[in-house]
């Protein structure tokens, strides 16, 4: 007979089933561009390899042809930590290759430091900069992603506080600066450049004007989803909009537009050395593969030179956004220019929701539906995401399906 804590977990389980926000683990096949389900090639719509780069197999052979004629072969486990022997030559290069691609777009010399992933940073970066005995206040975006929540829930000075102001309202977040007291000696505004479920853009210039308007600010803006994806040489929206040099941590990561595995910070030297004293996911893990970072050194060397795939990219990606019913869409009026490659197509309810990914799937596309609490109660919606191996004739396809 089962205990009460296992019928407790199977009604529980039961009743995501019933509304609609079970979850399985997916058996796919991926064949280029497509993945392959229930034996049929779908149109991949759905990750994140937003210049299709993971898609490419010219692209890997030619890393391995490189590898083969190198004196040495990367190691394929670093096998400790980075404080101990995981520390290889090939990820302090990446690090420094980091640093130089970022300081041909800005005029000031930070430094770069690598984790092993989006989540591993956001869980450590801020808990690890309020381990200070500094009186502070984060103001974080109300959507911001699981992992930056998590690592705010995980500041446990009794000097850090934290608020959430309204997505991408300046005023709300001006008055919740101007509500700090005096006793509040560092306030750290936390946002994401592009949103990872609407798509949309973060305000960097009026980020960077409240920061202006008060000398305790500082700005932490995750770049995840627009590193490679938008800037002259693929560093983000902070290289778009000119703002790289007002912003104090700047994350990105690797496992996305570089189709590689990793994350990154750029910041100061000191708060470099902090962090890796202070640090935790960093101090106590298992340092990544030398032979990934080997490979994310080959893609960033590439990456100023992708313009043309960032520019078909926006094309489609606006194309469909602009055919995104007005019922469907996540604001009112849908923006006039270009986001993001992240197309939201909102239905609400989670069972029309998982109806629709199902019908677009049987149209040959590979899109699925997103459910709360991945998002917020009655937003459920299809997350169209484009890559540059989309072509205009595909896009066109997708929207006569919408």
């Amino acid at each position: 007979m089962q205990n009460s804590n296992q019928q407790k977990l199977h009604a529980a389980l039961s009743a995501l089933q019933q509304q609609d926000q079970y979850r399985t683990l997916p058996m796919l096949h991926h064949q280029g561009r497509h993945v392959i389900v229930d034996g049929r090639p779908l149109l991949n719509i759905a990750s994140n390899d937003y210049l299709g780069l993971g898609m490419d197999s010219a692209l890997q052979r030619t890393f391995f042809d490189q590898l083969h004629q190198a004196d040495s072969l990367p190691k394929m486990s670093a096998t400790s930590s980075r404080l101990l022997t995981g520390n290889d030559n090939e990820l302090m290069a990446l690090e420094s290759d980091l640093a130089a691609w970022y300081e041909r777009a800005a005029t000031d010399t930070k430094s770069a430091l690598v984790f092993n992933s989006g989540y591993h940073a956001n869980i450590g970066i801020l808990p690890a900069l309020t381990a200070l005995p500094v009186p502070t206040l984060i103001l974080a975006d109300k959507l911001v992603h699981a992992s930056i929540i998590d690592g705010i829930r995980l500041c446990q000075n009794r000097a850090c506080h934290y608020r959430r102001y309204r997505h991408n309202d300046a005023a709300h977040l001006a008055e919740l600066i101007a509500q700090a007291g005096a006793e509040i000696e560092r306030i750290i505004i936390v946002t994401e450049s592009i949103f990872s479920m609407d798509g949309d853009r973060a305000d960097l210039a009026a980020l960077v004007a409240l920061k202006r308007s008060d000398s305790r600010i500082e700005l932490y803006v995750d770049e995840a989803h627009a590193v490679g994806v938008l800037g002259e040489t693929g560093l983000g929206l902070a290289e778009e909009t000119q703002t790289l040099a007002e912003i104090d941590y700047l994350v990105g990561t690797f496992g996305k537009a570089f189709a590689s595995v990793g994350a990154y910070l750029f910041c100061t030297k000191d708060i470099k050395a902090w962090l890796i004293n202070q640090m935790r996911p960093l101090i106590f893990s298992t340092a990544l593969p030398p032979i990934n970072h080997a490979w994310t050194r080959f893609i960033l060397a590439k990456m100023p030179q992708l313009q043309h795939k960032r520019a078909h990219l926006a094309d489609i990606s606006q194309r469909l956004s602009q055919a995104i019913p007005p019922a469907h869409q996540v604001s009112q009026p849908a923006p006039q220019h270009y986001q993001s490659p992240i197309i939201a197509y909102v239905l609400g309810d989670n069972a029309a929701t998982v109806a629709k990914a199902k019908a677009l799937q049987a149209a040959g596309f590979y899109a699925l539906p997103i459910r709360p609490p991945t998002v917020p109660k009655h937003s459920a919606r299809i997350r169209l995401v484009m890559n540059a191996c989309v072509s205009m004739d595909d896009c066109q396809h997708l929207i006569s399906q919408l």
